[in-house]
Formats: C-alpha cells, structure tokens, sequence
C-alpha cells in the first residue's frame, strides 16, 4: 500500500513522522520541541520566523498526529496525482501558511484589545518577555500557568485577565499540519465533487461536495464560538482551506484540463 502512495505525499507522510518521534525522543530528555518548532505569535519573544514552516510538522499528541496524517495518506495521494508534484506541493505549503496568517490575524485583533485593556507600553514589554521560554523544562501549560500566576502575584493586581489573555497568546504555540490539510481537502472536494466518502459519525456515505464545505462550516461556527476550553485552532484550519480552493479555482481557469466531477 505505501508503494502506491506518491512520492510527495509519501514524503510528508515520512516527515511528520520522523518529526513526531523526534519530539518525544527529545522529551525523554527534558526537551520540548513544540518550543522551538511551533509557531508562537510574530509579536511574541518565543517567535521565530522559521517557525511558520516547522509547525507544520509538529503535533500535540498522538490523535492530532495520526488523524491529520490519515488524511493526508488519503486525500494526498488522488490531489497530487491530479496535479502533479510541483503544483502539490505548492498547494500544500501555500495553505500552510494561510492557516498561519488568519490564524494570527484574528489573535491580532484579540491580542490588541488585551493591550488596550492593560494601557501600559512598559507593562505589556514585561509580559511578553515573562513569557519567554526555555526549550528544556519550560514548556508545559502547566509551567506556563505557573509563571503567569507568579507574575501576576509580583505586579499591580489590576487587569489580570487582559495580562493573563495577552502571556498565553505569547506562550503557547501553534503546531500541526491541519492547515495545510484542509488546503488537501478543500483541493479534494472542488477536483472529484462527486466522489463518495463514508462517514465514521454516523456511518452513511457523502458525497465530497457535500461533506467537505459541511465540515468546514462546523469548523468556522466553532472558531466563532470560541469556547475557552477548546484548544484548536479553527481559523487556521479556514485559513488552510480558504488558500486550497483559491489555487484550485486559479489553476482551473489557467488549465485545459477538466477533473473528475
């Protein structure tokens, strides 16, 4: 089966892989990756601008990791045929980097109001560089939440939900290939609308024209909601999906090819 897989999705495929064991190699020793790796907010002292490439390759946990590549193993394969490997890969980056743009241009927006709410330049600089953090032994949100909490105890009490709301923005990373995955899957969904793909919940099988924008419009009514227990990041994965059906629709009226509908 993995010798039918072409060679740029068999590559990402190995890459993500090698990636993800690499991160827990590195935690055996104290090390967490998603630090250096994941892509922090530009403003934040974490950022890197590496970053907006690596943190395509890191995941959260072993769910995030498997169920992002198995829809790249199988949606990848058909999209990069289809294209070919130049324009695949292109696709794939390109939506990559969407998720990161509108991903950090809503915190943009979220990040200001903290500002605003705090109204101390030296006092948001503080934050930001309480926010650094150590690649070995200064990562976990359980660190994270400890630092901020001794911080906050050291400084003038006053607005503590706009400084905590702003050293989370600064502290956590974003990882994982999900954006560039939902650029494959807005891809998939506009080149074979016709093909049919079978539900897990519930069991019923539907068509790609159908499921794709349903499952994209969940994901925007979820970033909308913004619950603040939930931790994924949804715009980042429209941003992906808005970049997959714009190369599409660009590559479409650019081409005298005609994909399975």
């Amino acid at each position: 089966m993995f010798q039918n897989i072409p060679p740029i999705t068999k590559n990402l495929l190995i890459l993500n892989a090698l990636f993800f064991a690499a991160k827990y190699v590195a935690a055996t020793s104290g090390i967490n990756l998603d630090i250096f790796l994941g892509a922090f907010y530009p403003e934040s002292v974490n950022f890197k601008s590496y970053q907006v490439i690596t943190h395509m390759f890191m995941h959260g946990d072993m769910m995030h990791f498997f169920f992002n590549m198995f829809a790249l193993w199988m949606f990848g394969g058909a999209v990069e045929r289809t294209l070919g490997e130049k324009k695949f890969i292109i696709l794939y980056f390109a939506a990559g980097l969407g998720a990161f743009v509108l991903f950090n241009l809503t915190n943009y927006f979220e990040i200001n109001a903290a500002k605003e709410a705090v109204q101390n330049s030296r006092l948001i600089e503080s934050v930001n560089e309480f926010a650094r953090l150590d690649m070995q032994g200064g990562g976990t949100f359980e660190q994270i939440e400890s630092n901020l909490k001794q911080w906050l105890a050291a400084n003038d009490v006053s607005n503590n939900q706009a400084r905590q709301d702003l050293f989370l923005d600064y502290s956590i990373p974003m990882v994982g290939a999900s954006g560039a995955i939902f650029g494959v899957l807005a891809a998939f969904g506009m080149m074979f609308p016709n093909a049919v793909l079978m539900l897990i919940f519930p069991p019923i099988p539907l068509k790609a024209k159908y499921f794709i924008p349903i499952y994209i419009a969940i994901e925007l009514y979820l970033a909308i909601q913004a619950n603040p227990g939930d931790n994924v990041a949804h715009y980042a994965h429209i941003g992906g999906a808005i970049i997959g059906f714009l190369l599409i629709k660009m590559w479409r009226k650019s081409s005298f090819n005609r994909w399975d509908s």
